[in-house]
């Protein structure tokens, strides 16, 4: 999964969409906003949840 494919899918999910959380990473939640910012900043934490999300199916 690449960070561009990432960007794409989160740009067409609706606004109410963003909220919801899709990994937890050590223990804590991350919705889409949160994994937005980490992965567009390309934070350790950014890369940690591209791969969860890869790793569970979600892109």
């Amino acid at each position: 999964m690449s960070k561009e494919r990432f960007l794409k899918v989160y740009a067409n999910l609706p606004e109410p969409e963003r909220k919801q959380i899709i990994a937890i990473i050590d223990d804590k939640p991350y919705s889409w906003d949160i994994a937005y910012s980490e992965i567009n900043d390309d934070t350790p934490l950014g890369k940690k949840i591209l791969k969860k999300i890869e790793d569970l199916g979600l892109l």
